[in-house]
């Protein structure tokens, strides 16, 4: 029988079959978290020690993304031209919008994705693993590059009181997106990792008519294009998605994570109700468990993920949201531990 690789096995989740296990790895680990538990190791060696089954650059830790350093480095100007705050935190915090009126499009111009420097960390990474481990680009959704772009507050009234500047918008954002995705493709890249919140805790950030008409459609059309391309797709989204879910997977997506507890999302339901469509990719719990929680805990919610949703294949293992600054780090490792432990096919009743 064929040794599965880490590549192996995320293919054949996203594919809705069962792999010899359960495959991990996460969309972002932080620094400080890595070097608490391998001090000094780079992000190869960390990977290597987790032994994750795909490895993932983030269009956003670029080194041209951030293309003007302000206010003393904590303050810098992104490749959209919003002004964020950098807090040390997984996210930079938009701070000022690059948007302030209509008027201000006629004049603003997305960045170029055909500068070389998007790609060299990607291509660095199919060289030493293509083969071995999935090959993962991350990058924002155009609806949250839209809401920082504008401004949060006036991107979600324009919904409202200015549907056709929303559109204009979401269009020039989505056309960068499908020449950056044709790039990625073209270097190498396997799986297209859309990320962006489609919700809060509580609800989604738009009423169901507004995600159908304005928001879906630029998301599908990325979707469709890396498809074509013959790459796999994910969609990351926190929040109770709940009441968008089907338009999230009827997009044709094959991953959808991380399925968020916090905002009340049951992985089982997800599991019974959408498990035959879509690969389910998280939930541990990473706001209590992997931050607060016991060894213990942690390995009780890992057993938990594996029973919900790992019978009949589908489903890969990460954490609710990332491996963020306050995540114990001996917690990280008992989860990783528990994934091989108890993430062997057959699994867990």
């Amino acid at each position: 029988m064929k040794t599965l690789t880490g590549a192996d096995r995320i293919f054949m989740a996203l594919e809705l079959q069962e792999p010899d296990r359960v495959p991990h790895f996460e969309l972002t680990l932080d620094r400080k978290v890595k070097e608490a538990i391998l001090p000094g190791a780079s992000y190869d060696e960390a990977i290597e020690y987790f032994d994750w089954d795909a490895v993932v650059t983030d269009e956003e830790d670029q080194s041209g993304y951030r293309v003007e350093i302000l206010k003393g480095g904590n303050y810098f100007r992104d490749q959209w031209g919003t002004i964020k705050q950098d807090m040390g935190d997984v996210n930079a915090y938009p701070i000022e919008p690059a948007i302030k009126s209509e008027k201000d499009l006629d004049t603003w111009r997305p960045p170029d994705p055909d500068e070389s420097w998007r790609y060299e960390e990607l291509a660095r990474l199919v060289k030493k693993y293509k083969g071995q481990r999935a090959i993962a680009v991350l990058f924002p959704d155009p609806f949250r590059v839209a809401n920082e772009v504008r401004g949060a507050t006036d991107h979600f009234m324009d919904f409202v009181r200015n549907p056709d500047f929303i559109d204009r918008l979401s269009g020039l954002i989505r056309d960068y997106y499908l020449r950056y995705i044709r790039n990625c493709i073209e270097v190498g890249a396997e799986i297209i990792f859309i990320q962006g919140d489609y919700a809060t805790t509580r609800w989604p950030m738009l009423s169901r008519e507004h995600f159908t008409k304005h928001v879906i459609p630029v998301f599908k059309t990325l979707v469709d294009e890396a498809k074509s391309r013959g790459a796999y797709t994910a969609k990351h989204t926190d929040g109770n998605i709940m009441p968008l879910i089907d338009l999230i997977v009827d997009t044709g997506i094959h991953g959808l994570h991380p399925i968020d507890p916090l905002g009340g999302m049951d992985l089982g339901k997800v599991k019974e109700e959408h498990g035959h469509r879509v690969c389910l990719i998280g939930n541990v719990d990473c706001a209590y468990v992997l931050t607060w929680g016991t060894l213990e805990e942690v390995r009780e919610d890992v057993k938990r993920c594996i029973r919900q949703a790992a019978r009949g294949g589908g489903f890969i293992c990460m954490s609710s949201n990332s491996i963020h600054s306050a995540v114990k780090p001996e917690n990280y490792v008992e989860m990783v531990k528990a994934i091989h432990e108890y993430g062997k096919y057959p699994t867990l009743t």
